[in-house]
């Protein structure tokens, strides 16, 4: 469903077993990790979480006491093949919501998966993406690449 959650970024050491842990805890807690993005730099992880349970996860991470910080972002299911991001995207691009990030499950039942993503406007992407589209554009239909620069 297409819908707002409570998107955590955990900041971590980058140790072994760190993430481990966070995902032990979370576990034994019973929430569900709907979707998860790590990325790294040399001295620290920030694992990106969209759960099922927000407050449980809350009431965990400060029990940890690991560094957190919360957004707002939107579940968007998609099916699971090739152009569908592009389609959302292009949706919201033409809507003028701003993406500033964007991550997908491996997948979910009835071969679809679901996109996570940051937008500035959560109610205009969600209302956009909740209406069938404006144009039946085919979805590898792509525009110039922004960053594509004529010599």
């Amino acid at each position: 469903m297409l819908q707002k959650f409570v998107q955590f970024s955990v900041f971590m050491i980058n140790k072994p077993g760190v993430l481990q842990q966070v995902c032990r805890e979370l576990g034994q807690a019973k929430v569900n990790i709907m979707a998860l993005s790590m990325m790294d730099s040399m001295e620290q992880g920030v694992l990106r979480l969209v759960v099922d349970d927000s407050m449980r996860t809350r009431d965990l991470l400060k029990r940890l006491d690991v560094p957190i910080s919360e957004t707002d972002v939107i579940t968007v299911p998609m099916p699971n093949n090739p152009g569908a991001m592009a389609d959302i995207c292009t949706r919201l691009a033409d809507a003028k919501c701003r993406v500033s990030y964007a991550y997908c499950t491996s997948g979910a039942s009835g071969g679809k998966t679901i996109g996570i993503f940051k937008v500035d406007n959560s109610d205009k992407a969600i209302s956009t993406l909740s209406s069938p589209p404006a144009n039946k554009r085919k979805s590898l239909e792509l525009r110039r690449p922004l960053l594509a620069r004529k010599r």
